[in-house]
């Protein structure tokens, strides 16, 4: 699933190409993808709208759009609107892809000519228009970059937590945006079992913890993201962040530090790795 830094890196990347750009047509290849209102509506809606600005909050992107010049169907419709968007598992955003793009749900046609498909072969991704977005990412935790997220704020959520601290990291409503292949990242930098009581952590690791979220999640970033699986970039291309992974996806290969094997284990059903010998339990 494409965590913070794949969706910044989506939004950095189309941000310049949409903004200040009028929306002409949508198209809907598939309903699966449109939430709380018809794909004809959904369309209606949006054509004739201004992109005035595109934010991402998690894991969500959000465009805001500006009131349109012709009666829409939706409620509140005559006002500034957003789209709000999450690729979930396997969804991307593509500029100017082939028109007959495999997997095609979304086209989105800009007044310069631009083109913005969605795809998603998994089908998971969702897409809602509201008038205001908190109604969608209003229960997100503190993003990683924000003001109030500290080392203090960090202490505060894990505290009383009983659960793995693993599970807790990806709780969304504690810390928006961190998944599972950077919590593995971030546990591993601040050598913590993914296994260990949350609330057990101490102070030392606490802080080793906060820093290591902040600087795995600022290196994915800059290497554009994680392409594992099915992560691209808008223009088609892989991101790299996975060629500097010291552990997630790499069960079986040698600890980067110790030499010692990258473990998987389940942790609340969800597939983590490790070193044995660099997170003691």
């Amino acid at each position: 699933m494409p965590e913070l830094p794949e969706v910044e890196t989506i939004k950095n990347e189309i941000a310049p190409a949409l903004v200040g750009r009028c929306l002409k047509k949508v198209t809907v290849f598939d309903a699966k993808p449109i939430k709380d209102i018809s794909p004809a509506d959904f369309a209606t809606s949006i054509v004739g709208r201004t992109i005035n600005g595109l934010r991402r909050r998690g894991k969500y992107l959000i465009f805001d759009l500006s009131a349109p010049s012709a009666k829409c169907p939706v409620k509140d419709g005559r006002h500034d609107i957003s789209l709000v968007i999450h690729l979930k598992m396997s969804g991307a955003l593509l500029v100017n892809p082939p028109e007959d793009r495999k997997y095609r749900k979304v086209l989105f046609q800009l007044d310069d000519g631009t083109r913005l498909m969605f795809v998603d072969p998994r089908r998971f991704g969702s897409m809602w228009l509201v008038k205001d977005p908190e109604t969608i990412v209003g229960k997100l935790g503190p993003e990683p970059f924000s003001e109030g997220f500290t080392i203090d704020a960090l202490a505060c959520r894990l505290k009383g937590r009983s659960a793995p601290v693993k599970a807790v990291l990806l709780d969304q409503t504690l810390l928006a945006g961190v998944g599972n292949m950077y919590a593995d990242e971030a546990l591993f930098a601040a050598r913590i079992h993914p296994e260990r009581r949350a609330a057990d952590l101490t102070s030392p690791e606490i802080e080793r913890l906060y820093n290591a979220i902040k600087k795995v999640l600022s290196q994915a970033i800059e290497r554009k993201g994680a392409s594992t699986r099915d992560y691209i970039r808008p223009d088609g291309r892989p991101g790299d962040a996975h060629s500097e992974f010291c552990v997630a996806h790499r069960g079986g290969q040698a600890c980067p530090v110790c030499n010692g094997p990258v473990t998987r284990i389940v942790v609340r059903n969800r597939g983590t790795y490790y070193c044995p010998d660099c997170q003691k339990k």
